[in-house]
């Protein structure tokens, strides 16, 4: 039932039984069909003769296979757009695909994989996606089915036989006909008979048509005769050679060119025997033929796994010959043609395949060992396990030497050489880089201070990359980089020296070899272990590495700059044999722009030695500053602590103990070197903090400067940067079992450290003294707004804008009163930070160097003080002086009525002093007038001692003035004041009777109604002299 539906769906071209709605395709297949058999038709009426075999010529006509499919060209074939199973299961194939998902219709060559009447049906395909699911007893039944089907194709087609049998029997008797007509041709007939309308007519009127192609001939006119022989030659008879006679002559002639031609090609019958026997003899042996052919390719290609297989296979061919030749041996029988064809095949190929597989082991030996393949193996994680694929190669194809140890002792060579030359070019490269930093101008004092300031004017992230001078940085950059990639961990040769151990850690222990193969008959197995004297070689190899970056290091710290720079200059050296290329350092293989010039013009002259700390550093550029320095030695010694840790950790390393001390000695010895270097430029910077007086107010405290801030930021950074070297920070933090190979820095190095912090103390405060006391002539500073400000008296002018952030360095009063300000600060505020920072980061006490520090402060604080009030102090007292000694100062009358014109002189004098310190340091003011009031007492003492007498007048008008400066100036009396003022009035006693006395006493209400006028009177002019009162209540109180 299912064959009758699959039928009747292929008959009418549509996909199921019971269609919903017309199918598209069929209008266009017919509309195809129709054009086709029209134009089919139209050709055959326009045709000038019809043959007499044109009803065999079925084009236009529709298709005799239902179901057919077509080509793009519109031909049609025999494979149906669908068919029903073969076995039997399902009534349509297309439709299972479609079920499960495979794009039959889109693609007409993954269907024709699944119809049986295509050429490309495949089985295997089938029986996966059609019955992907069908049990065993299904397939068998529809083997059964399948079987029948084929029974019954047979049977249909002894019936089309039977049943077209007449049909068979004319076409016979046709083909005779002709076969007789043209086997008589040009023979007389024996009886003329009319014939009309028959095929020999219409056959010989074609071969009656003019030769020159001119057309049927016009009645009247007698058709031209052709020779009876001329139709004889092409009789088919044997005397005729079956009509081949015409055409004999000229295919001879051209049978002889052609042989003269081609004969020698092509070898005649023998050449064609033997090349049939050889052609015989390539389908049976093939596979010997391929092998080679398979291993060049494979070579080619690099596939490592194919080479093997097929390497094996070769040997495969061997052994089988081999025991071919042993069994005739064995039974002594002789070899048979074929045996020996074979054997000789064999013998043929094996010779061409190892010539080849030699060839392929001497590229392999040659990567194994190359440092390309090792440099590719450290840096790219791609190709990380390069050499183990060539080791497996070279044991699976079988070598007499041991690619393993061959492979690890390349890589030692290549690291050595790679460590030595690595280091002698960055060495070369660091001392072109400082030579030119040296025949360069020295910076300026101002220049310097611009980068001292940096910690102070940006965070330390973008203080970093400007701390110091571009090419300064330059050289800082290029030594960190020329140590991080020597001794780093990632990236550098460090890494690689500890990726070359773990290695051979790993074959020492027998773990890489687990996945090695072992070779023919465990052949290679020998290899897989290495030897004790090897592992000996390779324990003290892996010591020797360490040893060779573990002195590099030492002695680019320890050792004065090199002298000898030719090796950068020099040609480079031509490549030998043991020299891979990749570890030569060609100076212009990656030009860098500090050494483009370099090339082109002579060398650098050596260093001129000037007495610089610095000259005794490879490791220091010139004219460096500290900040700079404790920030690249910090990561260097950063850098050198993890590497230090890291080649501790080293097997061969931790089980000798002199390894752990040079390792420790590195350390310290680095260690000690770049504080030494540090404290050197520290030394120098602190003699230009000077130049870090920009006579600046601060936004936020408007009687201090820039400079304690920018001092303090500059100490800090120096500090912190300090204690990161001693301590190796990160080195410290990476590992924990670090505690053998960092050990704390020596109490020496620490008193260094110690001195310098205070030496650096007293440079800056003796460089803040000399600012405030010497004459400043500024040149132009990028830092520095300069205000045009002319010059004013020290005594009288002393005015000043308080808005104006920058002030006049020319003033010395002003830069005085700032430099007072900022000690008053430094003592108050950033000196015990620096203190307290110094004890935090390196743990020990400053309790001697705390209290020299702060004797000094007071020292120079009150040497500034008594510097800028011994002016007025000299002023004050001339003028006091010569007032008491006037002789108009004592009154004219019975009773003073106003006090000595020098009281006026020397309170306005105070005014100026006042508004210069309010409006320049204003904390000050209390201070320097309480000062002056005490200079103003002595002075008063001692001008009433001049006098010896002092009569009532005399007396009153003293009283007068004494108690006019105190209730004036109440507000700065302190108490040497009031005692000197008692010691005044003492001095007056002496000088007076007790008449005077005791009237003096009567006289005191109208003195203290005068002073009371005057105190109005004046209250205006000496209101600043005036306590302010505070807007909190309980402040005030």
């Amino acid at each position: 039932m299912a064959n009758y539906d699959h039928v009747i769906l292929n008959h009418y071209n549509i996909a199921s039984p019971f269609p919903t709605e017309w199918p598209a395709e069929k209008d266009e297949s017919d509309d195809s069909e129709a054009e086709q058999s029209s134009k089919a038709f139209s050709q055959a009426l326009n045709r000038k003769s019809n043959s007499r075999y044109s009803v065999l010529d079925r084009r236009g006509s529709r298709s005799l296979v239902p179901g057919s499919q077509k080509t793009r060209d519109g031909l049609e074939n025999l494979v149906q757009r669908d068919e029903a199973d073969p076995l039997g299961a399902t009534g349509s194939v297309v439709r299972v695909l479609k079920q499960r998902g495979l794009p039959v219709d889109e693609d007409q060559g993954l269907r024709n994989r699944f119809l049986l009447s295509s050429t490309t049906f495949t089985p295997a395909l089938y029986l996966s996606q059609v019955h992907s699911d069908a049990s065993t007893q299904s397939l068998l039944q529809g083997l059964d089915y399948l079987s029948q089907s084929i029974d019954q194709k047979a049977a249909s087609l002894k019936v089309l036989v039977e049943s077209n049998f007449e049909r068979f029997v004319r076409a016979k008797s046709t083909i005779d006909d002709v076969y007789t007509e043209m086997r008589n041709q040009g023979m007389e007939p024996e009886t003329e008979k009319p014939r009309t309308h028959s095929r020999h007519t219409s056959r010989s009127s074609i071969h009656m048509r003019s030769t020159s192609g001119q057309g049927l001939p016009t009645p009247g006119k007698a058709f031209p005769k052709s020779p009876v022989n001329d139709k004889k030659k092409h009789a088919l008879k044997k005397e005729s050679e079956y009509g081949v006679q015409g055409i004999k002559a000229p295919v001879i002639e051209v049978a002889v060119k052609a042989e003269e031609i081609w004969g020698p090609a092509l070898g005649g019958r023998d050449r064609e025997q033997n090349l049939r026997s050889v052609l015989e003899s390539v389908e049976k042996h093939h596979g010997l033929f391929e092998v080679g052919v398979a291993i060049s390719g494979f070579i080619k290609q690099k596939d490592y796994d194919n080479i093997v297989k097929e390497y094996s296979r070769a040997r495969k061919y061997v052994d089988d010959a081999r025991n071919i030749v042993d069994v005739a041996v064995h039974n002594s029988v002789h070899l048979t043609d074929p045996e020996i064809h074979q054997i000789i095949l064999t013998g043929r190929m094996w010779l061409e395949v190892q010539d080849q597989v030699d060839t392929f082991k001497r590229e392999v030996w040659r990567n194994l060992t190359s440092i390309e393949a090792n440099m590719a193996m450290s840096t790219d994680r791609n190709h990380q396990e390069d050499h183990v694929a060539l080791i497996s190669v070279l044991l699976e194809l079988g070598v007499e030497d041991n690619p393993i140890w061959v492979w690890l002792l390349s890589r030692y060579d290549y690291l050595k050489n790679k460590i030595n030359s690595t280091f002698l070019r960055s060495r070369v490269e660091i001392e072109v880089v400082r030579r030119r930093l040296v025949n360069e101008d020295r910076p300026t004092l101002h220049t310097a201070a611009t980068y001292l300031k940096r910690p102070a004017r940006s965070s330390t992230e973008e203080s970093a990359q400007n701390l110091d001078a571009k090419p300064i940085m330059d050289l800082w950059n290029l030594i960190f980089e020329a140590f991080n990639n020597l001794i780093s961990v990632h990236g550098g040769i460090l890494g690689e020296v500890i990726d070359f151990w773990n290695r051979a850690q790993s074959f020492i222990d027998g773990k890489a070899q687990r996945t090695l193969p072992v070779g023919v008959n465990g052949s290679s197995r020998q290899h897989h272990r290495l030897s004790s004297d090897g592992i000996r070689d390779l324990h003290n190899g892996a010591m020797e590495l360490v040893d060779i970056l573990r002195e590099h290091v030492f002695s680019f710290f320890a050792d004065p700059p090199i002298e000898d720079i030719s090796m950068l200059f020099s040609p480079i050296p031509t490549e030998t044999p043991n020299t891979p290329q990749s570890a030569l350092l060609s100076p212009l293989s990656q030009p860098d722009h500090r050494f483009r010039q370099d090339f082109l013009s002579p060398p650098p002259p050596p260093s001129p030695r000037r007495g610089e700390a610095w000259e005794e550093f490879a490791f220091w550029p010139p004219y460096a500053n500290a900040l700079g320095g404790v920030y690249y030695l910090g990561k260097l010694m950063d850098l050198i602590g993890t590497a230090t840790v890291e080649m501790a950790a080293i097997r061969p390393v931790t089980s000798g103990t002199t390894e752990h001390e040079k390792l420790k000695h590195l350390l310290g010895g680095a260690r000690e070197r770049s504080v030494k270097a540090v404290c050197a430029a520290w030394n120098t910077d602190a003699e230009k903090c000077k130049a870090l007086e920009d006579w600046t107010r601060t936004p936020d405290q408007l009687d201090l400067t820039r400079m304690p801030n920018s001092f303090a930021a500059f100490e800090s950074y120096v500090l912190s940067g300090i204690q990161k070297m001693l301590y190796f920070s990160e080195a410290a933090a990476a590992k924990r079992s670090t505690a053998d190979v960092i050990t704390p820095p020596p109490s020496k190095l620490l008193q260094v450290i110690r001195s310098q912090f205070v030496t650096s103390l007293y440079k800056v405060l003796s460089g803040m003294v000399e600012n405030a006391e010497k004459p400043v002539h500024h040149e132009r500073d990028p830092w520095v707004t300069h205000l045009h400000v002319g010059s004013r008296d020290l005594g009288r002018r002393r005015s000043i804008d308080v808005k104006r952030d920058t002030l006049d360095p020319s003033n010395r009063n002003l830069r005085m009163l700032l430099t007072l300000s900022n000690f008053k600060f430094l003592r108050a505020e950033t000196v015990p930070q620096l203190v307290s920072q110094f004890e935090t980061e390196f743990s020990v006490q400053l309790t001697e160097e705390t209290k020299t520090i702060y004797d000094v402060l007071g020292q120079i604080d009150k040497r500034l003080f008594q510097s800028y009030t011994r002016v007025v102090v000299d002023q004050l007292s001339t003028i006091i002086r010569k007032g008491i000694a006037s002789s108009t100062w004592v009154p004219i009358g019975d009773r003073p009525t106003d006090v000595g014109t020098y009281v006026y002189e020397s309170l306005l004098q105070l005014v100026y002093v006042h508004t210069e310190v309010s409006t320049t340091a204003a904390p000050l003011t209390s201070q320097i007038l309480s000062y002056l009031l005490e200079n103003i007492s002595m002075s008063l003492l001692e001008g009433f001692r001049l006098r010896s007498r002092y009569m009532l007048p005399a007396l009153m008008q003293a009283t007068l003035d004494v108690e006019f400066f105190a209730q004036t100036l109440s507000q700065y009396i302190t108490d040497q004041a009031s005692e000197t003022q008692n010691q005044i009035y003492l001095e007056l006693d002496k000088g007076t009777d007790n008449n005077a006395r005791n009237r003096l006493q009567s006289e005191l209400p109208e003195i203290r109604a005068i002073l009371k006028r005057l105190k109005d009177s004046t209250k205006s002019e000496f209101a600043c002299f005036k306590r302010q009162r505070s807007q909190n209540p309980k402040e005030e109180k």
